[in-house]
């Protein structure tokens, strides 16, 4: 798994990262086949297609984001580094608190914050 630092060095994964992903729309997107109808073309639409987006697990100590890779076939972890811990719990804060699941989007500020962080 990538550091920070490591994951500035692969400009071809930065230039794929969807900053529009979060979790739930990942959900939706790569495990809900089916309903692609009633959301109008947000689905995947053929076998090898994958999205890059990051995470935040509300309960890593300390606070962190997740670039993760999906697909239809899955999800990879490919890095993980510290942010600004005042930033993850304001995104965490206004993704609001849900029972049970403990994945978040990172927010606006926070989005911000990483692609200052990698050049993006």
């Amino acid at each position: 798994m990538w550091s920070l630092d490591e994951l500035r060095e692969h400009r071809d994964v930065l230039d794929r990262i969807d900053w529009e992903m979060t979790p739930e729309k990942a959900v939706e997107t790569y495990l809900e086949w089916g309903t692609g109808w009633s959301r109008k073309d947000d689905f995947v639409r053929y076998a090898g297609q994958e999205s890059y987006y990051f995470v935040i697990y509300n309960w890593e100590e300390p606070p962190q984001v997740t670039l993760l890779r999906r697909d239809t076939a899955g999800v990879e972890e490919i890095a993980k580094f510290q942010a600004p811990p005042d930033l993850v719990k304001k995104s965490v804060d206004e993704g609001g608190r849900k029972p049970g699941v403990g994945v978040y989007a990172p927010n606006e500020e926070l989005r911000k914050w990483l692609e200052k962080s990698l050049a993006c």
